[in-house]
This record gives structure tokens, sequence and C-alpha cells, in this order.
């Protein structure tokens, strides 16, 4: 690996949609370029999205759905708590082999500011990762030591949204 070629930290955060979209993309460009992948969602897992239906059928894509659906909807925080440590728990071990390229963890802010996982254990992970692996991170309120850590910072704006004239989540576009 030469000087100027380094794993990257990409943070996608903001209040705005797009964020998960946005780390999909970078998977769909790694893997048109043979680079293993792995992606784990730490919130999602309610319900079957277009993109895990899609991921079954890509078996150079490691796929982890490691959420209990949205927290604030949550019927046992205790088991929330319990699934996002074991996720990150997980994506740390899939962090420090270094085997995949890109390591996508999907909502891990919210990990982080439900402290169910303590940021400091989270960034020493990263600041410890081999030095090929890229890390996207996405979620709303990413906290201001993970966006001064990372290399590329997105904030996802909210301009307008169809959910607030009554449309609900469609199919295609949302999951």
């Amino acid at each position: 690996m030469s000087d100027k070629q380094r794993g990257l930290l990409v943070v996608y955060t903001g209040n705005g949609k797009g964020k998960t979209t946005a780390a999909l993309g970078i998977v769909f460009r790694a893997l048109g370029r043979g680079l293993p992948v792995a992606m784990v969602q730490f919130i999602k897992g309610k319900w079957k999205t277009g993109e895990g239906s899609f991921a079954e059928k890509l078996p150079e894509l490691t796929f982890l759905v490691m959420g209990r659906g949205f927290t604030w909807e949550s019927d046992d925080i205790s088991r929330d708590k319990a699934a996002a440590r074991a996720a990150w728990e997980k994506s740390a071990a899939i962090i420090a082999e270094g085997k995949h390229s890109i390591v996508i963890l999907d909502e891990l802010t919210f990990v982080i500011n439900y402290d169910f996982v303590a940021l400091e254990e989270i960034l020493a992970v990263l600041r410890t990762r081999p030095a090929h692996v890229h890390v996207v991170i996405t979620g709303r309120n990413a906290p201001p030591e993970l966006v001064e850590m990372a290399d590329l910072v997105t904030e996802m704006k909210s301009i307008k949204h169809p959910f607030e004239k009554g449309v609900p989540a469609q199919p295609g576009i949302d999951f």
C-alpha cells in the first residue's frame, strides 16, 4: 500500500434521509472492484429491507442485520442493548481481522448516543484498525469526537419529506 492509499473513516450523519443509501453506494462500488465488504446494521431488523433481500444473493458480501428494530419503539431496552453489544463485538472483530477492505457500520451512532457501547471503546477500535481497512459509519447525531477523527463527513439535511404529508415509507425508496 502506498503512502497515498490508506483506510479512510467516513461518516454519514444528519437528520436527512440517505445515510444508509450512501453507504450502500460504497458497497456496490467496492464489490464492483472486487473488494471484500462487510455491512453490519445495528438498528434495522424488524422488517425485511430491499438491501437485505439483495444482499442474500451476494456471497461476496458479508451482510449482518443484528438490530431489533428502532430503539424508540422497543418493548425491551435491555434486549436492545444486548443486541447492540453483540453487534459491536462482531463489528470490532471484523475490523480487527482485516479481511474486509470496507466495513459499513449502519446506524452505529444510535448505539453511541443511547450509551449502549462507550464512544471511547469504539474510537479505540477505529484508531487501531488495520491500515488498509476503510470504515463507514452512518446515523444521526454523530458525536464531535467521531467527526474529528473522520477523514470524510457528510451531513444529510432534510429539506422536504413525504412523511410530512402523511405518505408512508415506500418499498424500493425507503426500505
